[in-house]
């Protein structure tokens, strides 16, 4: 079992920290250490208590050869969620999420397909016998697939999990994994429903730092069970 970071260790990269009296979701409540300078901070011993649960859930997903898709669109959080997801080998989505990713994935699978193709028609060469023109508007539409679907390169069914930065920006993501049936972990702010996924981790998602430290949990913790 990886060691769950100490209470210290998420303070120190602002994991506590959550959002401002008006904007706390009823829901978050029980998760709230306190209120300072008008801000609500989260409990870290309840952050430490669903990092043990998301880690037990995990190890049952990867020792069963299951995939966890890696999602964070939002800027502070794309490197990151790249860096991990290409670490564990998962696949990622760091740009626009496409909808029906989840509910409609036959035409998901068909844009990896074709970019497969693409790429595989570019390395042999098969590209040369078209115009320049031509071969431009294949880069241009090899582009566009990469952009969308790159991440998701390796994911040829749907996914066992999802691991979510954001639960308030990319509610169409959890509106998703709900309809699809997908096991959910998430980020839950100060100002997320945390029941809108199966296993909420009341934590910062808007500082680096701390969206790093439980992302690098996560991925540790499927890196312990490959």
């Amino acid at each position: 079992m990886i060691k769950i970071p100490k209470a210290e260790e998420l303070f120190e990269a602002a994991v506590h920290m959550g959002h401002s009296v008006g904007r706390l979701h009823p829901k978050m409540k029980p998760y709230v250490h306190s209120l300072k300078n008008n801000v609500h901070w989260i409990d870290l011993e309840k952050t430490r208590e669903a990092l043990e649960k998301v880690a037990k859930f995990i190890e049952k997903i990867i020792t069963q050869n299951g995939q966890i898709l890696f999602v964070g669109t939002k800027a502070i959080a794309q490197k990151i969620i790249k860096k991990y997801a290409e670490e564990t080998g998962m696949p990622y989505v760091i740009e626009r999420w496409l909808g029906g990713t989840l509910t409609n994935f036959s035409t998901i699978s068909t844009l990896i397909k074709k970019m497969k193709r693409m790429e595989e028609e570019k390395a042999k060469g098969d590209w040369k016998k078209y115009t320049k023109r031509e071969q431009l508007d294949l880069e241009r539409e090899l582009k566009r697939l990469n952009f969308y679907v790159g991440g998701m390169k390796n994911l040829e069914k749907l996914p066992e999990a999802i691991y979510i930065v954001d639960l308030v920006k990319e509610k169409t993501v959890v509106r998703e994994a709900q309809k699809a049936k997908i096991k959910s972990i998430g980020l839950a702010d100060a100002n997320a429903d945390p029941t809108s996924v199966n296993y909420p981790i009341p934590a910062n998602d808007d500082a680096s730092k701390a969206v790093e430290m439980i992302t690098k949990f996560v991925a540790d913790v499927i890196k312990a069970n490959k």
